[in-house]
């Protein structure tokens, strides 16, 4: 922005925690100003605008916070504007106070909130009076030289803009603004690849992103740059402008998705699949109605309406249930229900989260196989394909899921029942464009979970293990180019690719480190071997697994658990590795002529402890199993997971991975882990 209060705003709305600036968040109460400026959190700065609303001096909340009075009297100053806005509620603010407010930094939906009105009747009043952003360069050379960089940004700090516009070859593409647990490089890996196929093609292209640390925000990546907000009111001024021959918004993941519709209603031009059909997709409702009338087979589900229907429903077909809401990233709000109990708590997040969209109730089906089917089609033809099975049985997100490409442990049948299901969706939903199904399986039953019509967290894995760039054939699919369909597919491979999260659990003060369907790793590694056990050993020694195996603790959760287990742990005593178990896990395994040393729960404060073991850095591995999908914290188990992943001991809290892992140091010492030529 060309001023302080201007950046300040926009910065916060990027942040995409659901501000609409620095003021007008009717969701953000605070009680106790003294004490909440006394103490800094992550949202301190909207307490001190609030703090200054309510009358407090800038002399008193500078005592509190030792804020550098000059911040605070620019923070004054956006609270001042909005009590002059105020005063027109329910009625039309004058051209000067609206122009003002924009100098300032307040965004359209900002400003209908205070007063009293929608956001697009807020651009039509702006517009009556003639009031636009100008389009500004950032001058990298400090007026020294012209500058040639394509840094560009909006304001309504100034009068003419920087650059002319007139190219009718344009192309936008919106990257993934803000990086946070499921929307990270990923996205800008589809985004990059997608200018680059572009600008090769011999199109102008524009993109529009706000995060500092992508590849995306590299001056020569695309022809202009726009370091600007993922808002609508931003590229709504920004399409207006550029006039483009049209907008993609399948490659930033769920934020650009997000907008779809909107777009559609104000006369974008969206490249790829329409926004309709991307609306029968994300809506929980919409889609799964789509699900029926094809013929296909998903959990039972019904949406929600009413709390005591919810549970009727979820009595009726059984408990545990899946609450799921629409339009959301990374299975935020999403929980696996087990009683009443939970399900009130799930509905009420999830309503908060989601509550212009449904939240639809399915039946959560355990022991059961996840499939990823990452894809390309262009007008409802599927052009290529990857399937790519989790290790974890369902119940963990994909994004925390141990991936891996080919399939290992799929039926035949099951691919084909998976290729012809997503054909049909494709045609259905007439999808041009990257996209990607989520299947469900046990036996040779196959169900569908969901579809999301946009690139996919792992289209970057898939194309660098296939070595075909999937973003590639995507993108001249938008643009209508032809495609050939690539000659091999994805199980004519050689070798094997695994992909393993990373997790930042150290870095999460009291966390309790379990998986689950909302998505809590934070980054990802690709590995590749000869066969599954070596590209899975070495994705887990990239993780911070550590070799040779010495001493395991394990505590194995509820008895079909110990029972599954049985056979890898005698894999591992045939390895010479030393046992310490819990009691119950430890009196089960001696049932099986399997020696354990018996340790004491950490609540039972004596010895020999589970934490003693712990602090003393006594094992390389623990492995501890909850015992249902929402573990209360303070139990024993909790307190060991806690405990092992604060000294940094590696942590395996899920079934499928603990035997696969055993099977694979069985099978494979770590000097068989061979590094050669990709």
């Amino acid at each position: 922005g060309r001023s302080f209060e201007e950046a300040l705003q926009k910065a916060l709305r990027m942040l995409d925690i659901g501000v609409s600036g620095l003021t007008g968040n009717a969701h953000l109460k605070f009680e106790d100003f003294k004490k909440e400026l006394k103490n800094p959190t992550e949202e301190r700065v909207f307490v001190v605008a609030q703090a200054l609303q309510s009358g407090r001096s800038v002399e008193d909340v500078h005592k509190l916070t030792h804020i550098d009075k000059w911040f605070l009297y620019k923070i004054q100053h956006i609270v001042d504007i909005e009590n002059v806005i105020a005063v027109y509620k329910n009625g039309i603010c004058p051209k000067g106070t609206l122009l003002e407010a924009k100098q300032t930094g307040f965004s359209d939906l900002q400003i209908a909130s205070i007063l009293n009105c929608d956001e697009d009747e807020v651009r039509g009043m702006r517009k009556n009076y003639g009031l636009k952003p100008c389009v500004k360069q950032i001058d990298t050379l400090a007026a020294e030289y012209p500058a040639k960089t394509n840094y560009l940004y909006l304001t309504y700090n100034g009068t003419s803009d920087d650059v002319e516009f007139g190219n009718q070859n344009t192309v936008i593409v919106l990257g993934s603004g803000v990086y946070r647990i499921g929307s990270s490089v990923e996205f800008d890996w589809c985004c990059v690849n997608a200018v680059s196929t572009l600008r090769k093609m011999e199109y102008q292209t524009i993109l529009i992103n706000c995060n500092p640390e992508t590849v995306s925000t590299d001056f020569d990546e695309c022809d202009r740059l726009y370091f600007d907000e993922l808002s609508f009111e931003t590229i709504f001024d920004i399409y207006e402008k550029e006039h483009p021959l049209g907008i993609v918004i399948s490659m930033g993941g769920q934020v650009p998705n997000n907008l779809a519709v909107k777009f559609q209603q104000h006369g974008f031009r969206i490249l790829g699949t329409s926004a309709e059909n991307i609306d029968r997709a994300e809506d929980r409702h919409k889609f799964s109605s789509l699900l029926d009338a094809l013929e296909i087979d998903q959990p039972e589900w019904k949406e929600l309406l009413k709390l005591k229907d919810a549970k009727k429903f979820a009595n009726e077909v059984q408990y545990p249930v899946l609450v799921r809401p629409s339009y959301v990233l990374s299975g935020a709000a999403m929980g696996v229900a087990s009683t009443d109990e939970e399900l009130t708590t799930f509905l009420e997040k999830a309503v908060e989260i989601s509550s212009e969209c449904p939240v639809v109730i399915s039946k959560f089906l355990e022991n059961a196989k996840e499939i990823e089917f990452d894809a390309v089609a262009m007008n409802g033809e599927v052009i290529i394909n990857a399937i790519s099975e989790h290790v974890e049985n369902a119940g963990v997100h994909s994004g925390d899921a141990t991936l891996v490409l080919p399939p290992q442990r799929t039926y035949l049948e099951t691919i084909r029942k998976i290729r012809n299901i997503s054909s049909k969706i494709a045609q259905a939903l007439k999808i041009t464009g990257p996209f990607n199904i989520q299947f469900i399986a046990r036996g040779n039953y196959v169900k569908v979970i969901e579809c999301n019509l946009r690139a996919s967290r792992s289209f970057p894995f898939v194309s660098k293990v296939c070595k075909v760039n999937f973003i590639e054939i995507a993108t001249k699919a938008l643009m209508g180019q032809a495609v050939e369909r690539p000659v091999n597919s994805f199980m004519d491979l050689n070798y094997v690719g695994v992909k393993a999260p990373q997790f930042s659990f150290t870095r999460l003060l009291g966390a309790d480190p379990i998986l689950g369907v909302e998505m809590a790793s934070t980054g990802e590694v690709g590995c590749l071997g000869d066969d599954f056990e070596e590209a899975f050993l070495k994705a887990l020694i990239s993780v911070g697994f550590k070799f040779p195996l010495k001493n395991i603790l394990i505590s194995t959760g509820p008895l079909e658990n110990k029972a599954e287990f049985i056979s890898s742990a005698k894999l591992l005593k045939e390895l010479g590795v030393q046992i310490y178990a819990t009691r119950g896990t430890s009196r089960f395994m001696k049932q099986y002529g399997i020696d354990t040393e018996i340790l004491n729960w950490p609540l039972e404060k004596k010895s020999p402890n589970v934490l003693e073991l712990l602090s003393n850095g006594g094992v390389d591995l623990v492995i501890n199993i909850p015992k249902n999908f929402q573990e209360k914290e303070l139990t024993n188990d909790y307190i060991i997971r806690r405990k092992a992943v604060d000294f940094g001991i590696p942590l395996i809290t899920n079934l499928q991975l603990a035997r696969r892992f055993v099977e694979a140091v069985a099978r494979k010492a770590p000097n068989e882990l061979h590094i050669t030529s990709w």
